[in-house]
């Protein structure tokens, strides 16, 4: 009887093979967890107010990384009707004309940077507006594969969640406009002491103007370079139709 009962005894060899099954499992989740978490997390900032986003937390790491302790963030959120309506046409005739008719990605923006790439000289990117709300809100600095196309996810998402007009006010609020300031309402403090609903014209086109290279460039005090960038955006926002072209986003 107990030769019998030994016989039934599971074999060693076999056991660690059921944790590990286990747990494969399990790793099968992860991307189904990512993607319902990304959905709830892009449906919920449509209506919640984001108070930073990862841009800015990783310009902050980046200060205190190279010991800068005195370092400080500016944002302060302003829906899209409390800033002067220049503003967000500056920003679409700078960054993306298109913006009210493609669904995130500008086809013909990216036909036209790779040619004008592939002739050399100095790189031009095609990224929309939609694509900048997605990098600069949820994802990391740098380039990889990786990020890339978590952008390009994100961005679906952005579009298929959000209106027009929530894209553009999300991006108003959280692009940087000088080291450390973000948005519209933190620029126009720091930059000419007044809130986003009295910024002109002309000062709405210099904050536009800077979105390049907002460490590099003053929309307070521009050079040549911004000056010239910011009336080429007014007149590029006039023969847009002005607000009037966002007026249905």
């Amino acid at each position: 009887m107990g030769a019998e009962r030994s016989n039934h005894k599971a074999d060693p060899g076999l056991e660690p093979s059921r944790p590990r099954r286990w747990r494969w499992k399990h790793l099968l989740w992860l991307p189904v967890l990512f993607v319902v978490g990304s959905v709830l997390q892009v449906a919920a900032l449509r209506v919640i107010d984001p108070p930073l986003s990862t841009v800015m937390l990783w310009r902050y790491g980046e200060a205190l990384g190279q010991g800068d302790w005195s370092y400080r963030l500016h944002y302060q959120w302003r829906d899209l009707d409390q800033m002067a309506p220049s503003l967000p046409i500056s920003l679409v005739a700078a960054e993306d004309q298109r913006f009210p008719e493609h669904n995130g990605f500008d086809l013909q923006a990216i036909e036209k940077a790779r040619d004008h790439n592939a002739r050399g000289g100095r790189l031009r990117g095609a990224s929309t507006i939609s694509q900048q709300v997605a990098k600069n809100l949820f994802l990391w600095q740098g380039r990889s594969w990786i990020r890339k196309g978590l952008e390009v996810w994100y961005t679906v998402l952005i579009e298929a969640l959000w209106p027009k007009s929530r894209i553009l006010e999300m991006y108003a609020n959280i692009a940087e406009f000088g080291d450390g300031i973000y948005g519209a309402q933190a620029a126009s403090q720091q930059f000419w002491h007044k809130d986003a609903a009295r910024l002109s014209p002309a000062e709405s086109a210099r904050l536009a103007a800077v979105l390049p290279a907002p460490r590099r460039y003053n929309a307070a005090n521009p050079g040549p370079y911004v000056q010239r960038r910011a009336n080429w955006i007014q007149r590029q926002a006039r023969q847009l139709g002005g607000g009037a072209y966002l007026a249905d986003d």
